[in-house]
């Protein structure tokens, strides 16, 4: 019997099934390897050339090399002396990013370095030069309008303007050390060099200024240092290359005249940012020292209260009256009418003067106008409060000549006391007509006629005058004449009682 091999000989449907579904999973696969190379490869940046800057992850770090992930299909590699700190560490680990520039490239291998540095030839100054790259070269010598520098083995020269950013008085400071460099002329075949640091450090500040003004806001409290003072207020540096300015009023509560009252240059203060204005020569930023600490009015000291006498000091004189400083920015006034019993002032600066440290008691508290006012006399004290106690009618005085008017003549007694000895008093007595002729601060001599306290008045009168009640004993009755007026004068008294009756 023939055996049946139709079964064995003929692969069936479903072997074939298997075998299409293979390749094609084949040919997937080599589609999807080539998708993904070619999306790696388009995010590849294209050959790097001497000169471009990069910033890259640091993938690797040996004893002599960092390496560097440049975006391309060649790492790049750093020396690890050159990017170590000035006291010889490494700063870097893996996974950080670094900015460098490239200074040599091949199909294998991209040289990085933060600039070109050591002996090198002109092909690599001319390099540096097309390319932008820094250089590194270090200041040997001040010459006319600048410095000499050296770099790689050749003498270059820096202008003096181009050293720094700001006004360099010294220069000798910089001889000695070692920057960065870009060179701006490179002619003669390399014979004239010159080189600039300011171009360097100007974009250093650029890009700490973008980061500060990305954070900074109205109302943040920043930390500056006080570069210069002007009339109108200080401007402080917030950032290299970047200041701000506090105007005069917003350097203290109390009033400031000279910003150097406050601030002085190359302090460390601390400023509120009230506005921040955009511009074509770049930001404007409005500062307040003042303010970090909030309106010392919002928590007015305690003792400061109606009828408490404090201790200050004046601030400033205008022509009503003097402000007394009683704590950091909480001020009050001294009207003139409140500044002395014992003198007539006619400007506060006859009294007091700024910079005086005072004794006042407190009259008055305002806090909703912020108005507190004072009086310098009371903290003296009233010499009219016991004025009855020292004056009795009738008691002799000296004082001094104060004035002389129409109507009379002034006398201080003592500071704050002044008497009127009138006209009228003056005719009942024999000094009367000396008295007339007397002159502001010549001595006179007289006696208390009446006081009244209340009104601030003290009546004098000549010490040898007679009082008018006196004169009352010798006058006449209407119906009889005194004895010693004899028989005439009893026949003229009868004749006037007759007149007078009819």
């Amino acid at each position: 019997m023939a055996e049946d091999h139709s079964n064995n000989d003929i692969p069936e449907n479903g072997a074939d099934d298997d075998m299409d579904n293979d390749i094609e999973n084949e040919n997937e696969g080599e589609e999807s390897f080539a998708a993904m190379f070619e999306s790696y490869s388009a995010g590849m940046k294209e050959n790097l050339r001497v000169g471009d800057k990069i910033e890259g992850r640091i993938i690797a770090i040996s004893d002599s090399a960092v390496f560097v992930d440049t975006g391309t299909k060649a790492d790049g590699v750093a020396e690890i002396e050159e990017l170590k700190d000035e006291e010889g560490n490494l700063p870097y680990a893996v996974g950080d990013i670094v900015t460098l520039y490239v200074v040599g490239a091949d199909e294998s291998e991209i040289r990085l370095s933060k600039a070109i540095a050591g002996a090198g030839g002109l092909e690599m100054l001319k390099d540096a030069f097309n390319g932008g790259i820094p250089v590194e070269g270090k200041v040997t010598h001040v010459i006319k309008g600048g410095l000499q520098v050296e770099v790689l083995k050749r003498r270059a020269f820096c202008p003096i303007s181009q050293i720094d950013t700001h006004y360099v008085e010294n220069p000798e400071t910089y001889v000695g050390q070692s920057f960065e460099f870009v060179i701006k002329r490179l002619t003669e075949n390399g014979r004239n060099i010159v080189v600039s640091r300011r171009e360097l450090l100007e974009a250093e500040q650029q890009k700490a200024i973008q980061a500060f003004m990305e954070t900074i806001a109205p109302d943040q409290v920043v930390t500056g240092r006080v570069t210069r003072l002007m009339p109108y207020g200080a401007f402080v540096e917030l950032v290299p290359g970047l200041e701000g300015m506090v105007h005069i009023s917003e350097l203290g509560w109390s009033r400031v005249e000279n910003p150097a009252d406050a601030v002085q240059p190359n302090q460390q203060i601390q400023v509120k940012v009230l506005r921040i204005e955009h511009g074509p020569k770049g930001p404007k930023i409005a500062l307040s020292l003042k303010q970090v600490d909030g309106d010392p009015w919002d928590r007015l000291p305690s003792e400061i209260q109606t009828g408490r006498q404090l201790n200050g000091k004046v601030t400033r004189c205008a022509p009503f009256g003097a402000f007394v400083e009683l704590a950091p920015g909480i001020e009050g006034l001294v009207h003139i009418s409140e500044m002395s019993y014992t003198q007539r002032v006619h400007k506060p600066e006859d009294v007091v003067q700024p910079g005086q440290g005072v004794t006042v008691v407190v009259k008055e508290v305002d806090t909703d106008k912020r108005r507190i006012g004072l009086s310098l006399r009371d903290a003296e004290g009233d010499p009219w409060s016991d004025v009855e106690r020292k004056y009795a009618k009738g008691q002799p005085v000296k004082g001094t000549v104060e004035k002389q008017e129409s109507f009379g003549i002034f006398v201080r007694l003592e500071p704050g006391i002044v008497g009127l000895l009138p006209k009228s008093a003056l005719s009942r007595s024999a000094e009367g007509p000396k008295m007339e002729k007397l002159k502001p601060g010549d001595p006179i001599a007289v006696a208390v006629d009446t006081v009244q306290a209340d009104q601030r008045k003290i009546s004098l009168k000549p010490a040898d005058a007679q009082d008018e009640d006196s004169w009352r004993e010798f006058k006449p009755d209407s119906g009889a004449a005194p004895a010693n007026m004899g028989a005439l004068g009893e026949q003229l008294a009868r004749a006037l009682k007759k007149r007078n009756d009819e």
